[in-house]
């Protein structure tokens, strides 16, 4: 009997040891297959998290260099000695030329940017850029203007768009950068050459017969996209500064009808050109063009108060026009240069626009959160990439016309003294900042997910109650 015992004991001791063993085999599975499933893929741009001090952090970079590179100062350009007593300008001064000009649409952009940055993130040192270049520009204009050449093209580039606007991109984007530092109580004056810039855009400017600001090139009452941008938001905004409903309605009206003839429904884009003559109208969908199209939108529904008529119109194409560019973002975050063709190269400014456009939505409660949030960051992280550590911006493409077949645009070179990308890259950086501090992005399960309040949990899948 007590042979027959410890057999029975064995017996069941060797089938408990082959459960335990079965379980612990099955709990291996378990983890290696739970560590595959949580395993991180192989990104080429990052993917994840991220904090307002390292959004902030590449912002910084890029001031520190745009600080070295737009030196403000007024030299004699065969001496290229400097000027210091403006009332000796002559014929033979220019403004002392950085890497980038002071004075075009590009620097326009920037000044806007580098003015919001200071607001969101309170870093005076953004301000302090725009207030000494407007107030160095306010003070030399009346000099260069006695000894401007009667010849523009004799003239100093920088001084002739300020003093002898030729078009909008002369005159918008600058003048509405202005109108803000105003409204922002920058200690700048400046009233002269706001009233010049937007005397040239509301009466100089060439229009269709309904009013539509348009150009005669590349062929005769051609309507760019690039337009939108250049014209409207500087009307908008002196509605703000000035309270005159004339401008919002003007402002309303141009964003309609800019649409009427560009937005293309189906795809949730824009073309880049209209041409009143053509039968049908070519469609390309060129990336920075609507970028301008969506920082118009922004710019308008910033400017005119909520409830005005045609302001819902406007808020209405701007959520169309977001569900359009995010069907087409690439899956390392960028977008293309011609947006629906994925063979076209990826391209910064457009990228960095469209974050700062959508980021600023999701902070205005004017798109959902959980739905864009993800794609937003995703975006930014691709941003990120192409700042290098000297504070460029690299992957911009080059000042571009307009054409009406792909190659045109294909093979636009890409620069980083394309100076069209460093104020949409601080804006992005700026909005982020913002995003950041008032949502709540978290890895749940591999993805990113944005939550209405903070997740205290650090494990990699979780559930919401």
């Amino acid at each position: 009997m007590k042979y027959i015992r410890y057999s029975l004991i064995a017996v069941l001791l060797f089938i408990v040891a082959g459960h335990l063993k079965a379980q612990y085999v099955e709990a291996q599975k378990v983890d290696a297959a739970t560590k595959l499933y949580l395993s991180k893929p192989a990104y080429k741009t990052p993917y994840g998290e991220t904090t307002p001090d390292k959004i902030k952090s590449v912002m910084d970079r890029v001031l520190v260099y745009l600080q070295e590179t737009t030196p403000v100062g007024v030299i004699d350009k065969t001496t290229k000695q400097p000027i210091t007593d403006y009332s000796k300008i002559d014929k033979n001064s220019i403004v002392n030329q950085g890497v980038f000009s002071i004075t075009n649409y590009m620097w326009g952009v920037t000044y806007s940017a580098m003015l919001y940055a200071a607001e969101i993130t309170g870093d005076s040192c953004y301000t302090k850029y725009v207030a000494e270049r407007f107030n160095f520009l306010d003070e030399v204009a009346p000099w260069f203007e006695k000894v401007l050449p009667e010849d523009n093209e004799k003239a100093d580039p920088q001084m002739r768009q300020l003093l002898r606007p030729e078009a909008l991109d002369d005159a918008g984007a600058m003048c509405s950068a202005m109108i803000k530092a105003k409204m922002k109580n920058v200690d700048f004056d400046g009233q002269k050459m706001i009233d010049r810039y937007f005397n040239f855009v509301m009466n100089k400017e060439y229009r269709l017969n309904d009013g539509t600001f348009a150009r005669n090139r590349p062929q005769k009452n051609t309507i760019w996209l690039d337009d939108m941008f250049m014209g409207i938001p500087v009307i908008a905004n002196m509605g703000k500064l000035t309270g005159n409903k004339k401008y919002y309605d003007e402002a309303i009206k141009q964003v309609l009808q800019f649409a009427d003839r560009m937005f293309v429904p189906e795809k949730g884009l824009y073309r880049h050109g209209w041409v009143e003559a053509m039968n049908p109208h070519p469609a390309f969908h060129w990336g920075r063009a609507n970028g301008w199209a969506l920082l118009t939108k922004v710019e308008v529904l910033d400017a005119i108060p909520e409830g005005y008529p045609g302001r819902d119109k406007v808020l209405a194409l701007l959520q169309a026009h977001i569900a359009g560019l995010c069907k087409y973002q690439s899956g390392d975050g960028f977008w293309h240069q011609l947006i629906d063709r994925n063979d076209s190269y990826e391209e910064t400014s457009c990228t960095a626009i469209y974050v700062y456009c959508m980021a600023h939505a999701i902070n205005e409660g004017w798109i959902d959160a959980l739905a864009y949030g993800a794609q937003v960051q995703l975006g930014w992280h691709a941003v990120t990439t192409k700042v290098n550590a000297k504070g460029e911006v690299e992957g911009t493409c080059v000042g571009t016309g307009m054409g009406f077949d792909p190659a045109f645009y294909y093979y636009r070179p890409v620069n980083k003294h394309a100076g069209h990308g460093y104020g949409p890259v601080i804006f992005a950086a700026a909005e982020m900042y913002r995003l950041t501090r008032t949502q709540h992005p978290k890895m749940n399960d591999s993805a990113v997910m944005f939550y209405k309040e903070k997740i205290e949990t650090d494990k990699p899948i979780f559930y919401i109650k």
